[in-house]
Parts: structure tokens; C-alpha cells; sequence
């Protein structure tokens, strides 16, 4: 588990933050899906609980 400071952050920021830019990304937040489309509208409170789940390719 991984907290974060930051007032007014958005999904889109953290996943900047978190070095995660251009990554085919799922994230839920609170049990919900957050569609990539909202990612910098959806803005993060404290005690949100959220799942980043990255796309793994391989051959």
C-alpha cells in the first residue's frame, strides 16, 4: 500500500506520478472502474482506497 499528499489530485496526475504514462492501465477506485476517458476528471479524496492493474504482454 502506497499513500499519497496531494489536495485536489487527479487519476491522471497520479499516474504521472507514478511514472505510469502511456502504460495500458485499469484503475478502480473504491470498487469502481474508472474509465480512461474520466481519468483526469475523477479527482482523488482523502481515504479513497484504489487498484492499478497494468496489461502484461509476452510471446
Amino acid at each position: 500500500m502506497k499513500q499519497l499528499d496531494g489536495e485536489n489530485m487527479t487519476i491522471s496526475a497520479l499516474v504521472m506520478t507514478l511514472n505510469l504514462t502511456g502504460k495500458r492501465l485499469a484503475i478502480e477506485k473504491n470498487g469502481e472502474i474508472v474509465p480512461r476517458s474520466q481519468f483526469s476528471e475523477v479527482h482523488l479524496q482523502d481515504g479513497d482506497k484504489l487498484e492499478i492493474v497494468g496489461a502484461v504482454g509476452g510471446g
